[in-house]
Order: C-alpha cells, then structure tokens, then sequence
C-alpha cells in the first residue's frame, strides 16, 4: 500500500500536530552501544538534541516532545504558521542564513552579515519561499537528519546513506491523541527496557521537563550573537584563514552562550486559555511559541506518565490514580484500556492518531470513509 501523501498529513498554510519518526538502515547505530563491534555511540544523542534545540530557535515549529533511541528518534511536532507571520522580512532572512549561511563552518548555526540579510530581505519573491519552508515540518526533518547523518558518516570513516529513507508522518487529530502520543513517546526508552523510569530516561522530554522543574539547566546552543557587519566580515575574509574563521566562530558561540532552564526550548506543557487565545510569539528566542498543548498541569501529566510507564513494567494493570482519572474521562477515554491504548500506540493508529469520532470527522473532510485505526481505537474509548 503507497505512503500517504504529505500533503494530506500536514500542510505548512494550517496549524497542525505531526508525530515524525526517522530510523536508521539496516544495523547502523544512531545511539548506545553496539555490542557487537564494542563501539560506543551514546554521545550522539547529545549531537541530535542540541541541533534541534537550535532548530527550534530558527523555525516556526513548536516541539512538544521528543525521544533519541539507540536506532531511530521520534519527535511530535506543531507547525505555527500564525507565528511566522508576525515575523518581518529581514527576521525570515535572518533566521534562513543561520540554517544556510553560505560556505558551511560547521554543522550547527552560522552567522550571517547585516549585507547578507538586507540583500535576502530585499527579494520578496524569495522570502515568501522561505516563509513556508520555515513552517514546513520536512524542512525541518531534512535540517536535523542531514547535518547528522554526515557527523555519523565522518565519525564512522564510512560514505552512503545513514538513514532508511524519509521520515515518517502521522496526524494527530485531537486532544485525546495528543496526549497518548506524547505519552508514547516520553516512555518509548521505558518500552525498550533502556529504562526503568521517565526520570532515568534521559534525552527525552520528558526528562527535560522533569529536571527543569526542579531548577535544571543547559548550555544554550541557540546564536545571539548580532550579525558581522559588513566590514567585519570582509576584514575577516581577507586576513584569516578558513580554518581560523571557523575557530573564530566557535569561540563566538562560546562567549555568547548563557544558561537556559533544561526544558526552555520546548514547548510549554500546559495550555493557558486566557493567554493562549491570541498569537503569542515566544519572547525568549529559542522557541517559536509560548503556547502550552494539553489541558493539564504538569505536576499532572508527569504523575499519570509515571503510573502509566510502571503499569507495563508490571505486566499488570492497577487502579489509574483518582487525580487523573477525570482527565482521562474527559477525553473520553476508557480509564481502563489507558495502558494498553498508549504502550500499543502503533498496534491502534495509522496515518492518524485520535479519538473515534475525530478521526471519522477528519476522513470525511478528505473524502475519504475512514482511517486505519478507527475500529481498534474505539475499543479505548467511551463511546458518547
């Protein structure tokens, strides 16, 4: 059966929650421990995470959570359109030559000149280009995959592909979806046994959450620095070399980093309706928005997430815990296949992830009669 098209999954003109997956071909490593050559390779979960923290301080993309596994990654993600249309034409140049600022100094951000912005700024034809690529999520995908695949590559002495092929893209539909998703995917390294608990499971989001509620914080990775200047950077062309420019880069970095609360590039948790009603640019820079995701408190969702990751340990399923059985119930979700619907996320869902009736809703706008999932998934669910 052919792929879905993208453009039914997502579409950069319209806000909409995507669950992308990218794994590895055949054997290759993209983190842990290969026990069969011996090599080593958990350092590059720290590689994936720090690109996509600065990936999240460029595009208008919110991250609502991620997990690095030792094969593949997932990410759940929230394209902003309404955000990149507040930005100018000279912040959409900006942003575009931090990704792309011409002869690459390394992987991560570059730095443009004020010439350079103010040339791009200038093509209107170009920038609206641009504008959808900032809040498309495959741009996004083809900028994390690709600066990492040839890190691996060079680390491996090896050429050819490092990845299966293109990510793979699921709709989530609605709240209910939203919630089992995140869940899934915070405890995915529980569900390989990689860990015990969510707060073991490092490079997750839920972990990042955890350890910034309790004050935790990491270097930034996200450029502050101000653009060169024009005669800065012509100076620098002339008299410095390529390999002391990029030096020179790297220490900029390094002199400019500050400390950020282990979770600020993420996407807050906890939807605020009073403020979250109107568009809100996030102010800090290191994130598109300032907009939460799911109706309920942290403290919450890190509670349920816990109870529902030593359920399956257990093999066994206890009474859910009366503080977030009526979160459950108004989703309407049954409190008693919670455990199942979230540990067999893939057993229920396809192309799309949600409740019953949002899912025959959403197939009916695309003119279709249903979506894989629907029969499976209402056994989860009270039906109404």
């Amino acid at each position: 059966m052919p792929r879905t098209p993208r453009i039914e999954v997502f579409d950069p003109s319209e806000v909409c929650i995507v669950h992308a997956v990218q794994r590895c071909v055949r054997r290759a490593f993209l983190a842990g421990k290969d026990h069969v050559s011996g090599k080593d390779y958990e350092h590059r979960r720290e590689w994936i995470r720090r690109r996509l923290e600065g990936l999240a301080a460029v595009f208008g993309i919110d991250v609502l959570a991620y997990a690095i596994l030792s094969n593949h990654l997932h990410l759940v993600l929230r394209t902003r359109p309404d955000v990149i249309a507040t930005w100018s034409d000279r912040e959409v140049a900006e942003r575009w030559l931090k990704l792309f600022p011409g002869r690459r100094l390394d992987e991560y951000l570059g730095l443009p000149t004020e010439n350079d912005i103010d040339a791009l700024a200038k093509d209107r034809e170009r920038i609206e280009t641009i504008r959808e690529r900032l809040g498309d999520v495959s741009w996004l995908m083809r900028c994390l995959s690709e600066p990492i695949a040839r890190m691996a590559n060079r680390e491996d002495n090896c050429t050819g592909r490092f990845w299966e092929g293109r990510f793979k893209a699921q709709r989530i539909t609605d709240e209910a979806g939203l919630l089992a998703c995140a869940m899934y995917v915070d405890l995915n390294p529980v569900r390989a046994a990689m860990a015990s608990t969510p707060e073991e499971s490092e490079h997750t989001s839920a972990y990042d959450r955890i350890k910034g509620s309790r004050g935790g914080q990491v270097s930034s990775v996200a450029v502050e620095l101000q653009p060169l200047t024009r005669e800065q950077a012509s100076q620098e062309i002339k008299t410095l070399t390529f390999a002391e420019r990029k030096k020179r880069v790297s220490a900029r970095r390094r002199g400019s980093a500050r400390m950020i609360r282990r979770d600020a590039w993420l996407s807050p948790l906890t939807v605020d309706k009073r403020r979250d009603a109107v568009v809100r640019p996030s102010q800090t820079g290191i994130r598109a928005s300032d907009e939460g995701f799911l109706s309920l408190a942290l403290p919450d969702y890190l509670d349920l997430l816990d109870w529902t990751g030593r359920q399956g340990r257990k093999g066994k399923r206890g009474k859910i815990p009366a503080k977030v059985a009526p979160i459950l119930s108004r989703l309407g979700i049954e409190g008693s296949m919670w455990c199942d619907l979230v540990w067999n996320f893939k057993k229920y869902f396809g192309g799309r992830a949600g409740s019953p009736k949002s899912l025959k809703s959403t197939a009916e706008q695309q003119g279709r009669r249903w979506y894989r999932g629907q029969a499976a998934a209402q056994a989860c669910f009270v039906v109404s």
